[in-house]
């Protein structure tokens, strides 16, 4: 009998947010946010907890930012159990799909609750119902507006459904990845599929392996303690689902097919095609298993092999969507993509003085043991109360901090910042005399997602206007499986920020990957420069820029030239909007560098 798997860090996140929602739903105060606090830094943690807790116990999981006694209790309670008995109970008190419904865009807990109540909607195909059928429009603080809405946001989460973001499966297909590694170090092993092209959402995992026993290896894979369920087990190929909710299959090949196989199903579809269309013009077939002439296979074993045998250059696995890969192969013009470890500097970090979880001196030693150059450091604002955002005194206050660290600092710059917040019209919640002050500035909308298209877009320009404004963070501020993008004119935006000299951001923090890597390549075919940030609340959040916003970044068809913190610091801080003196931007000390 397989051994239950310990709940990954995803799983108890989950957990964590589904306690969170029914804990505001019934009214609790303060609860709900440590929940999803925790939810968010045990996500993001860089160990498993669930090892932390085996090696260590309860006060283990204390090193977790944001877990305290009672939420350590509650993941000691679901790793030792498999639930966690509050959760079940509150389950049972409403019997709803809190996850589910917790992806409606604009449906919070109390109105969930409060369907339920009134005509029993438990899941978001019955909210659909109800819907079309006129009867949420009756209710108590609903109405037709609400309806609408609620309805444009069922459609939207549809074509998301079943769909799981990139953050939560990279973890785990890696995971997965090592235990076949251990299990047959002789294999070649590899991720494949959408996960390997750097989708910002998965379907599944597709893993593909070369071993001349491939029996075992597929019977390992089917025995994960990862596995709930075994849908297909051959000799060469398993499909099964896996205790996260997520299917996942291997397919393994003879050695000399492994670079056809990995090429085949990482993907994609479109690509695919593009492909075999090649081959069958040079007389050749390609499948999974090799390109051939007639029955003698004349390329397959690695992908560089397949593609010099097609007389292409090598295409990186994130470009080849079929959205002008080829034809760009096929003229010799490939872009030089942006390469991971090529980020010298972090423009949105988050510390203790609003919602991060480390002090401004933990978050510089993490970026200078990353290999970092330089951060920004860019706390919230006024507008951000909950978060004890900053007004000018705080904010002048923070900027002297950071600047008598960075006066002791050498090889390193740490720079005075902030995360102002776009008001509905446009304006800033913080007065240009202290933003004047700052050596970066970037600024994002928190709240009001909703507007029309042409008041949003305005909204967005009216930011980039200010002359301080130096950076737009997540521009359409989105959040995966969760709000969709703002409705904008992207191309009023990109060409404003041109006009303005702002550059646009990368947001790698997994559940934002914002811009995407079809908005981030328009900005760049229009010349307006980019930023690729971590957004990080927590030290372990500095890898999300090389992790995640570099391969955004590639699927973008960004080279370094695209992207300004791949300069050092004197060359970004001059590449930034006019509007402030040189030298209180890099000041003597960085032109020293």
């Amino acid at each position: 009998m397989r051994a239950r798997a310990a709940p990954s860090n995803a799983e108890i996140a989950h957990a964590l947010r589904e306690m969170a929602w029914f804990l505001e739903m019934d009214g609790v105060a303060f609860k709900p946010r440590a929940y999803e606090k925790a939810a968010h830094s045990v996500e993001s943690f860089e160990r498993p907890a669930a090892a932390l807790w085996a090696a260590t116990g309860v006060d283990g999981l204390r090193e977790i930012p944001s877990v305290g006694p009672g939420i350590g209790a509650r993941i000691e309670e679901l790793l030792r159990t498999g639930k966690i008995a509050e959760l079940e109970r509150l389950r049972a008190a409403t019997p709803i799909d809190a996850f589910a419904l917790a992806h409606i865009e604009g449906l919070g807990p109390k109105h969930a609750k409060a369907l339920y109540e009134a005509i029993g909607v438990r899941t978001p195909q019955e909210l659909e119902a109800a819907c079309r059928a006129g009867r949420v429009r009756t209710l108590p603080h609903f109405g037709a507006r609400s309806e609408t809405k609620l309805l444009a946001a069922l459609e939207a989460w549809k074509r998301t459904s079943g769909r799981h973001p990139i953050g939560e499966c990279l973890p785990l297909a890696r995971a997965i990845e090592a235990r076949l590694r251990a299990f047959a170090p002789a294999a070649q092993i590899a991720i494949a599929g959408s996960l390997r092209r750097f989708r910002d959402t998965i379907g599944d995992l597709d893993f593909v392996a070369a071993s001349k026993d491939p029996a075992a290896l597929t019977h390992c894979f089917a025995t994960l303690p990862e596995v709930s369920h075994v849908y297909a087990h051959g000799p060469g190929k398993v499909l099964v689902r896996l205790a996260s909710g997520i299917d996942a299959d291997l397919r393994v090949v003879q050695p000399g097919s492994f670079g056809a196989a990995l090429a085949y199903f990482t993907g994609s579809k479109d690509h695919n095609l593009r492909l075999r269309r090649i081959a069958k013009q040079k007389g050749l077939k390609l499948n999974e298993y090799g390109l051939f002439r007639g029955e003698r296979a004349i390329a397959g074993r690695t992908e560089e092999e397949l593609y010099a045998a097609l007389g292409l250059p090598f295409v990186p696995p994130e470009l080849r969507e079929d959205r002008g890969e080829i034809e760009a192969a096929l003229a010799d013009r490939l872009p030089k993509l942006l390469e991971h470890g090529a980020l010298r500097g972090d423009l949105q970090i988050q510390t203790d003085w609003s919602d991060g979880a480390a002090s401004i001196e933990e978050m510089v030693r993490a970026a200078r043991a990353r290999g970092l150059e330089y951060l920004a450091i860019t706390d919230h604002t006024r507008d951000l109360a909950m978060v004890r955002g900053a007004d000018e005194r705080k904010l002048l206050q923070q900027a002297t901090a950071v600047r008598a660290l960075d006066a002791k600092l050498r090889g390193f710059r740490v720079l005075a910042g902030a995360e102002v917040n776009i008001r509905k019209d446009g304006s800033l919640d913080v007065a240009d005399e202290a933003l004047e002050t700052l050596d970066v500035v970037g600024a994002a909308v928190h709240s009001i997602f909703g507007q029309p298209r042409e008041a949003a877009t305005r909204r967005l320009i009216r930011a980039m206007e200010n002359p301080h404004v130096d950076l737009l963070f997540h521009p359409t501020a989105r959040q995966l499986g969760r709000r969709e993008a703002m409705d904008l004119d992207f191309d009023a935006v990109v060409a404003a920020a041109k006009r303005t000299g702002t550059a646009l951001e990368i947001d790698a923090i997994p559940d934002r990957l914002d811009l995407d890597d079809e908005h981030a390549r328009v900005a760049a075919k229009a010349g307006v420069p980019l930023v690729i940030d971590s957004d990080a609340h927590h030290p372990s959040h500095l890898a999300y820029a090389d992790e995640l916003g570099v391969p955004l970044a590639r699927r973008a068809w960004l080279g370094p030239a695209d992207v300004l913190n791949t300069r050092p610091v004197g060359a970004f801080l001059a590449a930034l909007k006019d509007g402030r003196s040189r030298a209180r931007r890099g000041r003597s000390k960085a032109d020293a560098r």
